[in-house]
Formats: C-alpha cells, sequence, structure tokens
C-alpha cells in the first residue's frame, strides 16, 4: 500500500470509480491527517478540559479514530466542532 505523504501527491479524478481505485491502494500518512486536523482548528490557542466518560465508551472512540487514521482527541474535536456548527445553524 502506498503512504501518501503530501496532498500534492493525491491526484485530481475524473470521476469516482478512479478515486476509489486510488484509495483501495493508498492511505494517508497520520502526520498528514492530524496536522491538516490541527490547521482546521479555528484557533491555535487552546485550553485543557478534563472530560469523564464510560472506559469502554473511550476504547470504541479510540478504535474509531485509528480505522481513520486520526488522533481520538482531534476526532473527539472535530465531532463537536461540527455539531456546534449543526446547532448554531439551526436555530
Amino acid at each position: 500500500m502506498e503512504v501518501v505523504q503530501s496532498w500534492d501527491d493525491v491526484p485530481l479524478f475524473d470521476g469516482e470509480e478512479a478515486e476509489a481505485e486510488f484509495w483501495a491502494e493508498s492511505q494517508i500518512d497520520l502526520r498528514l491527517m492530524e496536522s491538516s486536523v490541527a490547521a482546521g482548528s479555528e484557533s491555535t490557542d487552546s485550553v485543557t478540559i478534563t472530560l469523564r466518560m464510560d472506559p469502554r465508551m473511550l476504547s470504541r472512540i479510540k478504535r474509531l479514530a485509528r480505522t481513520r487514521y486520526l488522533n481520538y482527541q482531534s476526532m473527539i474535536k472535530q465531532w463537536l466542532s461540527e455539531r456546534m456548527e449543526q446547532e448554531l445553524r439551526e436555530k
């Protein structure tokens, strides 16, 4: 499997089949994915919080994040951001 280490390595696709074929043989480098998620955040400043949750839920979240090549904390922040935008649109 080929590892994509730069977004420049992803070609322009002429259709869904070509894109599916490319991604069936390629995967994004974890550092590239994490840097993209971090770059997409609204601010570079962050505040540390404590969030208590069931250990089984956390385990499931971590497993899901690994399948998406994401850090689990980044994925949780992404979920919260998406939900916040949804809630604000519905008001």
